[in-house]
């Protein structure tokens, strides 16, 4: 009842407030095919899982042939909002150009509460976009039309290459409705259920976020009634977790090689302020002081590139962006496309190629507007759509799949893949993304993609004034 209530929403939206695509006024949801069985486990014998930052579906792909999108939006009666629709603008990557001080929008759990705007029915309505602040936690003054933008297409050609050439999701929601510590959980765990009443929310009050963090930071939750308790509070948790288990368990267990590809915090020449708000299995207890952390933590991110060369690539593995090629607003930056270009580049050119599937995918929505309202089926889900590509040879070709997904998905993918059983979280309620594939076409050949060009980000601040900046941490 929810979905066919969601896409009446969607048809009802289209009409009133003309979303479109590239080739239509009208927003239809595409058809939703049943999962195919698991593919055969020698088809794909290496899933690298690359993570970018804060990015909804129609922020990045807006007008996308064949996916659901719009280049307008629904708003309620304002002065910047007078004939009930505000018009997509264009907004660059780096926002400002200057590394580290770029212009955020609300994208906490809060910020999800005030665009989704639930009706009595539970059903989100999607219209209150511009309700919204700047700022990471919506510090800043109100953003008004400002989140009602998609990225300038000339800088992310490379990423419309690849959805062009492969398969593109566009009914991958995210799993919660907080942000990238969160986020960054789910990718490895399917969950932040604390227990049958209490989840995570939003991100620790000090970084790292992680079991590194200073004594006494504390975690956010969000009570099953839906009230947040937010720090400083008594009895907030540590950010260093034994409450669920991770994909590296099962991985493990089952004599699974990954490598988990990210920049350090502090301490060495390549560090970066990702590597203390990204790095998801420092807030694992089992990982950080177990022998994982010496044997697949691979600091600097850049490992990735000399692995594959020197023939060394895991099974699973996931790479995590620098700041600075994150495609984060706050970034100040525009350097993501050149660096998930260079990474798809050295597998699709290396003899790993016939055997790989690259997922690329963003963390969050960061706020960004977005057409498709959620299903809420719980009270920590499901969040807004993010885009996903899937890169590989027996990736569906030049394909928008209409499926639904949730991060679980992915999850659910590399454990029927490999064999690994279940964590027993969203990942075994989830859809598994194993329909992507095709494993009856004739395997696509790599064709290189050139390298975009990246505008020099200028500026070296401190970890402090990035966080003075954008009100919080820019996650």
């Amino acid at each position: 009842l929810v979905k066919n209530l969601r896409a009446a929403i969607v048809i009802i939206c289209a009409a009133a407030f003309a979303g479109c695509n590239s080739s239509s006024t009208t927003i239809v949801p595409g058809p939703r095919p049943t999962a195919t069985p698991p593919p055969p486990m020698h088809s794909i014998q290496h899933v690298v899982i690359m993570i970018q930052e804060n990015r909804s579906f129609n922020n990045m792909f807006a007008g996308f042939p064949g996916a659901t999108s719009a280049l307008s939006g629904p708003c309620l009666p304002a002065p910047w909002c007078k004939n009930g629709t505000i018009k997509l603008k264009s907004v660059t990557l780096e926002t400002t150009g200057k590394i580290g001080l770029g212009t955020d929008i609300d994208h906490s759990h809060n910020g999800f509460l005030i665009e989704c705007n639930a009706n009595a029915a539970g059903i989100c309505q999607n219209n209150g976009f511009d309700k919204i602040y700047f700022g990471e936690s919506g510090g800043g003054e109100r953003a008004k039309t400002y989140p009602y933008a998609f990225v300038n297409r000339k800088e992310i050609t490379a990423y419309w290459d690849f959805a062009k050439q492969y398969s593109l999701a566009d009914e991958m929601f995210f799993t919660d409705t907080a942000s990238s510590f969160i986020a960054h959980q789910i990718i490895l765990s399917g969950t932040v259920a604390l227990n049958s009443h209490e989840s995570l929310t939003d991100q620790p009050d000090q970084q790292p976020w992680g079991c590194d963090a200073p004594p006494g930071t504390q975690t956010p939750i969000i009570l099953k009634s839906g009230k947040t308790i937010e720090p400083p509070h008594r009895g907030l948790p540590f950010p260093c977790f034994t409450q669920y288990g991770t994909i590296a368990d099962l991985l493990d267990k089952a004599n699974v090689s990954w490598r988990f590809y990210v920049d350090a915090f502090e301490g060495s020449k390549d560090a970066d302020f990702s590597g203390g708000v990204w790095n998801g299995f420092d807030a694992i207890k089992k990982v950080r002081h177990g022998p994982d952390w010496q044997k697949n933590m691979s600091m600097p991110n850049k490992t990735v590139l000399t692995d594959v060369k020197n023939g060394k690539l895991p099974a699973v593995s996931w790479v995590i962006p620098s700041l600075e090629d994150s495609d984060h607003p706050a970034s100040g930056c525009n350097g993501g496309p050149r660096w998930v270009t260079s990474v798809v580049n050295a597998i699709g050119k290396s003899k790993y190629w016939n055997s790989t599937a690259v997922i690329l995918m963003w963390d969050d929505w960061g706020g960004w507007y977005d057409p498709v309202p959620p299903d809420q089926i719980n009270y920590t889900s499901l969040g807004f759509r993010v885009p996903m590509v899937v890169i590989s040879p027996w990736a569906q070709a030049g394909t928008v799949v209409h499926t639904e997904y949730q991060f679980g998905s992915i999850l659910k993918f590399v454990e029927e893949n490999f064999g690994l059983g279940s964590l027993h979280t969203t990942d075994e309620t989830s859809t598994s993304m194993a329909d992507v594939f095709n494993f009856n076409q004739s395997a696509i050949k790599y064709k290189t993609e050139p390298l975009p060009t990246e505008k020099k980000c200028v500026g070296n601040p401190t970890a402090q004034q990035i966080i003075d900046h954008d009100g919080g941490v820019p996650e």
